[in-house]
């Protein structure tokens, strides 16, 4: 083991069992961030109570720390895949009937990549882009998400792909535990047949608090009395939804009150990854709410408990640094470039420049990653290894999100 192996495991240990980090500036809310220290210990954050101890510490004077956004809808899977589709499409059945061709290329090519392989690089993109909790739009699989995927993934929700490809979501509709989030695809489109599940779901009772809607581009002002009086949410998806239906959720909806959290959908219909949703997202939202809908806001949606989307005395240490211009956490959101990610207090991401501050030039221990156009980072993974995989089985450049893995 060399020396830079040595400090890497070393940090990860002290940040495992207690550091103090200090010298930041820290988001209190989407407006607002103070110099604070935050002692980590065991995954979790805390006040430091003042008194002296025998924690490490760590100076990251220069940075601002945000919690770990919280990206509300992905299909990880797909996330290799180019865009395909030639829309507008009256709604997301006939973009779906319109592409499926999985015995031609590029569908073919990309489904021949084993799904583990590609989950785990829908889990990279997210962590690029600041994400460390992600709900996937499948079922849970914890052979694959559990210890050592690069996010966190959802685990406690119902869920229906859409009316139109769950037969039986009345009957998932009714099994999902009424604390817990039921997520489906809804009003995907812009007719009659999109506009007309909303209120399918109300005539079979399945509109409800705990409802999460995906998309819901068809949604009118009309119909904002219905989704206030059952407690609906929705998930926002704009680049996907102006991709293939060419248009997104209108300004009435999203200035409704009703809850509103941001995802970015899969390679397969949006602009890219959770970075390019925020821009897409800005030109509709100013940026405090936007911060919200990544953060809080996403957190009551999907009912999550444990302190993800905020930094919380006792909360779990996800956590996201970037370089501190004096700027507010929500405008950090539109030019974000992750400088440190922590994922229960463990390093996931660590760009090269902070990695020679702390005098880690060469982290054996951790493997580099570029993406064009977004910068080189240093992750926890055999990235050499994913690459010669997925090379083995889909020749030319390799695209995560639309945009070139370089290394």
């Amino acid at each position: 083991m060399d020396s830079s192996e040595r400090h890497t495991r070393r940090l990860d240990r002290h940040l495992e069992e207690a550091v103090i980090v200090s010298g930041a500036k820290v988001a209190i809310s989407a407006t607002q961030a103070e110099y604070k220290d935050l002692l980590l210990r065991r995954g979790r954050v805390f006040w430091p109570d003042g008194r002296p101890g025998k924690e490490h510490k760590l100076d990251l004077g220069g940075f601002l720390i945000l919690p770990g956004l919280i990206n509300a809808h992905d299909h990880l899977e797909f996330n290799l895949f180019p865009r395909i589709g030639r829309g507008p499409y009256p709604n997301a059945g006939a973009w779906a009937k319109a592409i499926f061709r999985p015995n031609e290329s590029p569908i073919k090519d990309h489904l021949a990549i084993p799904k583990c392989l590609r989950l785990f690089w829908g889990g990279i993109k997210n962590l690029l882009s600041g994400a460390t909790s992600v709900a996937h739009h499948n079922p849970y699989q914890a052979d694959v998400f559990e210890e050592g995927f690069p996010v966190r993934v959802l685990k406690r929700f119902g869920w229906a792909h859409s009316l139109e490809f769950s037969p039986d979501w009345k009957d998932r509709f009714r099994q999902t535990p009424p604390d817990v989030p039921f997520i489906l695809h809804a009003a995907e489109g812009t007719d009659r047949e999109a506009r007309s599940e909303i209120y399918r779901l109300d005539k079979s009772r399945a509109l409800g608090p705990s409802t999460v809607l995906v998309h819901g581009v068809a949604l009118k002002t009309e119909d904002l009395p219905l989704l206030r009086s059952r407690g609906a949410s929705l998930i926002w998806c704009p680049s996907s939804n102006c991709f293939t239906l060419g248009r997104t959720v209108s300004k009435q909806i999203l200035d409704s009150g009703i809850p509103i959290s941001l995802g970015t959908d899969s390679a397969l219909t949006a602009e890219g990854d959770l970075i390019d949703e925020l821009l897409v997202a800005s030109r509709s939202v100013d940026p405090p709410r936007l911060y919200a809908m990544v953060t809080d806001t996403a957190s009551r949606i999907l009912h999550l408990s444990s302190g993800e989307g905020s930094i919380r005395d006792g909360g779990i240490a996800d956590l996201l640094v970037v370089a501190n211009h004096g700027q507010t956490p929500a405008d950090a959101l539109l030019t974000l470039r992750p400088e440190l990610v922590l994922l229960g207090g463990r390093v996931q991401l660590i760009s090269e420049s902070m990695a020679h501050r702390f005098g880690l030039p060469r982290l054996s221990a951790f493997h580099q990653i570029e993406i064009e156009g977004r910068g080189r980072w240093l992750v926890p993974f055999d990235v050499g290894s994913l690459l010669r995989r997925t090379r083995q089985i889909l020749a030319g450049d390799l695209l995560l999100a639309g945009r070139t893995v370089i290394a």
